[in-house]
């Protein structure tokens, strides 16, 4: 396997790269526990997640939280999936 730091794109205007390292947000209700809940969802998919990239930010009326997480991912389809899987759990409102 290539080094992630080696990757570069074949043109400035291609889209993302795998092997990678992406960010995804899942924002949800305050009650969930969504900054162990998120994590936990990716690594079932076999997804790594950065350690200390986990970041949490409530909404400013406090009903609904998003919490934004670093992970690597070795293809688009576990991109995709990681966004299905947070997506079809019920305290997760929406990812980004």
């Amino acid at each position: 396997m290539r080094n992630l730091d080696d990757i570069q794109p074949e043109s400035p205007q291609q889209g993302f790269q795998f092997p990678g390292v992406f960010e995804i947000t899942a924002v949800g209700n305050t009650a969930a526990d969504l900054g162990r809940l998120v994590p936990e969802i990716l690594e079932e998919l076999g997804l790594s997640v950065l350690a200390g990239s986990a970041r949490a930010r409530p909404s400013s009326g406090g009903n609904y939280v998003s919490v934004s997480v670093s992970f690597t991912c070795p293809s688009r389809e576990k991109y995709d999936a990681a966004h299905a899987a947070l997506r079809a759990n019920p305290y997760i409102r929406w990812t980004l």
